[in-house]
């Protein structure tokens, strides 16, 4: 308990700076291991993204893909996705060019079939194609949309490179944007390796978890730049300066986490599991993922990168007159607060003369 007391009282000296080799170490495994995923496995886009049709239909009966399957061959509809259990039959295939254009004309007789032959498996003795959710998308769509997300990716990370740097520094800029690329490439690599559909909303989860990355990194980088002037009182390394700086945060960024956590798990557990939205569920997850490690990459990916590069290519002269600057800055501050008067409550009515005392 006398632990977590000094925690809340921002009183820990935890030495962040002597775990980062190892702590780096573990990440670049991880980023390593996704990239693979990606390459290998590939992401499982969904239908927003590669076109096609998708159906879903609730089922009284325990249904084999195989049954499913035969069902739909002479519809040419062999190879599509079939996904059987919790009472819902889910299909999902791509379309030939022939449905497509009678989806575009405003045809859907291919598609109608399509329902009928569901409905028909979902309840043999009353089929009804009302109670089948289909959803149909063509790829171009899903193209523009994707060419959107990369432009709008590439104009994000440069106006917040250029905003870092004049605010801070260069090289927190540079560790801020490896944070959040670091954060980006484990939480897509996770839905890659265990094929997760990623939808529209689980791109509006990334640029989220973008977003909160970037927020607590920044908190880090502005108590680090609040510290600096003891570089020149307490004659303090460069190091030392930000392993104060992650304690002094480190209960603002763990409470901040768990606020943001609680509200995500309630959203994928009442949302998804007990309310049955599957698009709450998909950008809950990707939203889950990437709080976790935003707070895990501001402290031990973006601080350390901006610290080996301050030492690296840092202008020490530079670096010692701005600490000076800071450091004289704050002494006039605490000077001004010390000499200051006490003003009376009401300026304008003259203060009661003294007495004097009888001897």
């Amino acid at each position: 308990m006398s632990r977590l007391r000094r925690m809340y009282r921002n009183e820990t000296a935890l030495p962040f700076s002597a775990i980062w080799t190892k702590v780096l170490v573990v990440s670049t495994i991880l980023v390593v291991i996704s990239v693979l995923g990606l390459f290998i496995r590939s992401l499982n886009l969904g239908l927003e993204f590669e076109g096609g049709g998708a159906w879903e239909v609730p089922v009284t009966s325990d249904l084999e893909a195989d049954e499913v399957r035969d069902a739909l061959r002479p519809l040419g509809l062999a190879d599509a996705r079939i996904q059987t259990g919790g009472g819902v039959l889910r299909v999902r295939t791509e379309l030939t060019e022939d449905v497509q254009d009678q989806i575009d004309k405003g045809e859907k007789d291919a598609v109608a079939s399509i329902t009928s032959v569901l409905a028909e498996l979902a309840d043999p003795k009353n089929p009804d194609t009302s109670s089948v959710s289909v959803s149909t998308a063509g790829p171009s769509w899903g193209d523009e949309i994707t060419d959107k997300a990369v432009t709008a990716l590439i104009v994000f990370f440069i106006i917040i490179a250029l905003y870092i740097t004049v605010r801070l520094r260069w090289e927190m800029a540079v560790g801020a944007l490896i944070a959040v690329a670091h954060d980006i490439l484990i939480t897509v690599g996770i839905y890659a390796l265990f094929q997760l559909e990623v939808t529209p909303a689980t791109v509006i989860a990334f640029l989220t978890i973008m977003g909160y990355s970037l927020y607590d990194t920044l908190v880090v980088f502005d108590k680090v730049r609040d510290n600096e002037h003891r570089l020149i009182n307490a004659k303090l390394p460069y190091r030392e300066v930000v392993d104060q700086a992650l304690n002094q945060v480190l209960m603002r960024s763990v409470n901040t986490s768990i606020t943001s956590v609680l509200p995500v798990i309630s959203v994928l557990v009442i949302g998804s599991g007990v309310m049955g939205a599957v698009t709450l569920r998909e950008f809950a997850l990707a939203l889950l993922i990437g709080l976790l490690i935003g707070t895990f990459s501001s402290l031990f990916v973006a601080a350390p990168v901006a610290t080996w590069l301050r030492e690296k290519f840092g202008n020490e002269g530079a670096d010692k007159s701005r600490s000076y600057r800071l450091s004289e800055a704050v002494k006039r501050r605490n000077s001004g607060a010390s000499a200051a008067s006490p003003q009376p409550a009401n300026p304008s009515i003259p203060p009661r003369p003294r007495k004097n005392r009888r001897r």
